[in-house]
């Protein structure tokens, strides 16, 4: 039998709280006054260490319960968007950064790939084209090592001419 790891959680947390529950209770405090002067210092310090030892300890675990606990939600919050954005209809196959907000992005959708703009106004489609004409203007390449693992854009949308630098660096940092 395997034990949900929230019930894991959710039993530390609580085991913690009735361990902390009469400490919290007796922290008012009692009218019966202490005789101090028959102890030793010695006993004193041993006996309140002691104490001071467990409820340390005590509150470690808790403390280990909750940040675990938070781990596990944001987990599990993390793998149902996960589950969500995942698709096979769509692919990305290049990003071109226009501007601080703005840009655009080649996309897969079937046997379509589309060319959208992306700003603060939202996405635009600019330009759809087929499988063939996509793959005739190198704007979709069947082994991207060998064609240098850039994705190019048709002339009319991006300058014609670059320096073999900046190519170079582009080649390297774009994120696929």
């Amino acid at each position: 039998m395997r034990i949900h790891p929230a019930y894991k959680s959710a039993g530390a947390a609580v085991l913690g709280l009735l361990l902390l529950a009469p400490a919290a209770l007796a922290a008012d405090g009692e009218s019966t006054p202490l005789n101090l002067g028959s102890d030793t210092p010695e006993k004193t310090t041993k006996a309140a260490s002691g104490g001071g030892l467990v409820r340390t300890i005590v509150g470690l675990a808790v403390v280990i319960g909750v940040i675990y606990g938070l781990y596990w939600i944001l987990k599990q919050v993390k793998a149902s968007r996960e589950d969500k954005a995942l698709g096979s209809g769509l692919e990305t196959l290049a990003t071109l950064p226009l501007g601080p907000k703005g840009s655009m992005h080649l996309i897969r959708a079937g046997d379509e790939v589309v060319l959208v703009g992306v700003g603060e106004a939202g996405v635009t489609p600019i330009r759809t084209y087929g499988e063939h004409e996509a793959r005739a203007l190198g704007l979709i390449v069947d082994d991207p090592e060998a064609a240098g693992a850039t994705v190019l854009l048709p002339a009319e949308t991006v300058e014609s001419a670059r320096p073999g630098f900046l190519e170079a660096l582009r080649r390297k940092t774009v994120i696929r």
